[in-house]
């Protein structure tokens, strides 16, 4: 389009009050015709949503989008630890959904990419025993084993820093001695 987006409208109108014959009397009791004043708080609010989600194509940022984070259980006999992950991560104040369908992970995974969820937070036994879960991107790339805690300070991280997918990669945690190799994160 060409143009600098905007989004507030606020305008003059001088044609309104001719067409609609609009008159007043002012302090001196002669009649006057007025000005008009339009102002469209929420249509620039519905143009703000709209700009964003062509601009983002409706893969929202982490710290924008609805959708941030769904847990993904392995197994029904994990569910009770998926869902105090998906507590513990929704009471620090981010999006978290769960799906206990009774689909297959990879069914689970893709419809989490199709919902254009940021994150999903893969639970099973390994994920139990180390208190956390394996994070993978909408993208599909692997973050790899990270505890509860770790995941709320990234989530945290890429709310407070406003980072867009582009970026993601560098904030991603490095990898300790102990831990195998994660994969790279791919460019959005």
């Amino acid at each position: 389009m060409r143009r600098v987006h905007q989004c507030a409208t606020v305008q003059l109108d001088f044609q309104n009050p001719i067409r609609f014959n609009l008159q007043f009397e002012n302090k001196n009791g002669e009649r006057e015709r007025p000005v008009m004043i339009h102002r469209a708080m929420l249509g620039s609010v519905e143009r703000m949503i709209a700009v964003l989600t062509e601009h983002y194509s409706g893969k929202w940022p982490f710290w924008l989008s609805p959708r941030q984070a769904t847990v993904i259980c392995v197994h029904p006999d994990h569910q009770e630890f998926a869902q105090s992950v998906r507590d513990k991560v929704h009471d620090a104040g981010f999006f978290c959904d769960i799906d206990l369908s009774t689909r297959t992970m990879k069914k689970q995974i893709a419809v989490a990419q199709e919902e254009q969820f940021n994150f999903m937070l893969i639970v099973g036994p390994k994920e139990r025993e180390h208190g956390g879960a394996d994070v993978r991107t909408r993208f599909g790339s692997r973050v790899g084993l990270q505890t509860v805690d770790e995941i709320i300070a990234l989530f945290t991280k890429l709310r407070d820093e406003h980072t867009s997918d582009a970026d993601l990669a560098n904030l991603m945690p490095s990898p300790d001695a102990a831990a195998a190799p994660k994969a790279p994160l791919a460019d959005a």
